[in-house]
């Protein structure tokens, strides 16, 4: 399935999430879907994000899953690496959101502690998503740019005289 695909499941899931272990567990789904673009990305996508996307691929400890595992698993392919990145960038905000509620409205302290954990790492694959999310657009504004003609020859009143 393609990763815009299944970041809307995704926030579809949390925002149906009727429970804190709900919210939690979503955010573990979250995090495995980020693991799983990054190591996609690392593989196939394009070069100036393999190292960042082979950093997203390791954040972050998921649980032990089920028999359904995680719902990544589904994973196919990246086909807009920026639209991909883009809407996992926003499904990871909405899951900090989320957790900060539960962690603020819980007295049981293994719960906080499970939320701040998955805090920690959303927080992680965030930052690795801005970076990869800034890479491409670095690159894209130099292939937008025009070329310089001025570049590497002296300009009026430049050069030795």
């Amino acid at each position: 399935m393609e990763a815009e695909r299944l970041i809307g499941l995704g926030r579809q899931a949390l925002a149906e999430s009727g429970t804190a272990q709900d919210i939690v567990a979503e955010a573990w789904q979250a995090q495995a879907l980020a693991q799983a673009i990054g190591n996609r990305l690392a593989l196939c996508g394009p070069q100036e994000l393999r190292g960042e996307a082979r950093g997203l691929s390791e954040t972050g400890d998921s649980p032990a899953w089920g028999p359904g595992g995680p719902r990544a698993a589904r994973l196919t392919e990246v086909a807009d690496p920026h639209g991909a990145l883009t809407a996992l960038g926003a499904l990871l905000g909405e899951v900090g959101i989320a957790l900060v509620g539960v962690a603020c409205a819980t007295d049981e302290e293994g719960l906080y502690w499970a939320c701040i954990e998955a805090i920690d790492a959303a927080d992680e694959s965030s930052d690795r998503v801005r970076g990869m999310l800034h890479r491409l657009a670095v690159r894209d504004g130099e292939r937008a740019r025009p070329p310089d003609p001025a570049r590497g020859r002296a300009g009026p009143g430049r050069g030795p005289s």
